[in-house]
């Protein structure tokens, strides 16, 4: 077992960070993990698990111990039916390679969340989503290790509380379980979602005449990676901020002020908003203070030109925060992890 101690975190966060953790080790199995959780020193303090780190800003030294999750492995199970198949990942892959996997098996309803970063079990943990598709959607189940017994535990999706960007994970259960494993029932007998009308337009200018998961995959990749900066060039971790949902007589009472304002409906009751648009009006979009800003094609998009602390973009988003209210009225919530 090694465990480094006072070690840089900087290769372990894509914002390119450099904190320091008090203690630093890896696992690549669930009984890699319990001998970890078991050693007196881990055993003593606070404990942080990271995937990719593509979710994560840190602003200060970590005074705890952190567990790199590498837990490798996709497999396939006995079909539920003649139109389905699960198929379980190691919580340790990153989460395009699962994507990969399922166009490679022809397996479908994955494909709308190509290139995401992270790993596999981060998606659950916030309930990972783009372009009309969401990790509940194809989610069947996943096991976890209870870090107070050495437990393995089995979560269904009604367990796991799904919401947007959102689970029990990060709520009630927050730091009381590991994700060791996550399995998704995938389709044979595809539907493609085309519903947001970026994926329609690339399709179209790909010149693709007939749908498949890796023609709506390779769309998705042209599209983020056309609005949004790769990381081991820009420090960044994606979406900075949730897109605000808006009780419908709030949207329309903003509409009539602002009519260019776009919205999603999400149920009868409310509205979607995108975050970076509200961010864009308020003139942030491209701005850079320092080794900081926002991205100059992706309002949403807060990043490490090198050379910031975490503080600084931390400072940076409570402004955004702060002018989106005093502007539209509306409350941005960060979907990072600020630590």
């Amino acid at each position: 077992m090694d465990i480094q101690r006072d070690a840089s975190l900087q290769q372990y966060n894509t914002f390119g960070i450099d904190a320091k953790a008090r203690l630093l080790a890896t696992f690549s199995s669930v009984d890699e993990l319990r001998e970890l959780l078991a050693h007196p020193e881990v055993q003593a303090l606070p404990k942080l698990v990271l995937g990719g780190g593509s979710n994560v800003l840190f602003t200060q030294h970590v005074q705890g111990a952190v567990l790199l999750n590498r837990i490798k492995g996709i497999t396939q199970h006995e079909e539920e039916d003649k139109q389905h198949v699960l198929v379980t990942s190691g919580s340790g892959e990153t989460w395009h390679d699962l994507v990969l996997y399922s166009l490679e098996h022809d397996l479908g309803g994955i494909e709308n969340l190509s290139l995401i970063p992270g790993t596999v079990g981060a998606a659950p943990l916030q309930n990972i989503g783009a372009y009309g598709v969401e990790l509940k959607d194809t989610f069947y189940s996943l096991e976890a290790l209870e870090t107070a017994t050495g437990n393995l535990v089995t979560f269904n999706k009604e367990q796991c509380g799904f919401g947007y960007r959102e689970s029990i994970f990060k709520k009630e259960a927050k730091d009381q379980f590991i994700i060791t494993s996550v399995t998704l029932r995938l389709t044979k007998d595809h539907r493609y979602n085309t519903s947001y009308g970026a994926i329609k337009d690339t399709l179209a200018e790909n010149k693709v005449k007939e749908l498949s998961l890796r023609a709506i995959s390779e769309a998705v990749c042209q599209i983020r990676r056309s609005k949004l900066p790769d990381p081991a060039k820009i420090g960044n971790a994606g979406s900075f901020f949730k897109n605000p949902e808006l009780p419908i007589p709030l949207y329309e009472q903003l509409k009539h002020t602002y009519p260019a304002m776009p919205g999603y409906p999400v149920s009868e009751q409310t509205v979607k908003i995108p975050a970076g648009w509200l961010i864009e009006q308020c003139g942030w979009k491209g701005k850079v203070l320092g080794q900081h800003g926002v991205h100059k094609d992706q309002a949403l998009v807060l990043v490490n030109y090198g050379g910031a602390t975490g503080n600084e973009v931390k400072e940076l988003a409570y402004e955004i925060i702060k002018s989106v209210k005093e502007k539209f009225g509306v409350s941005l919530t960060p979907e990072v992890n600020i630590i």
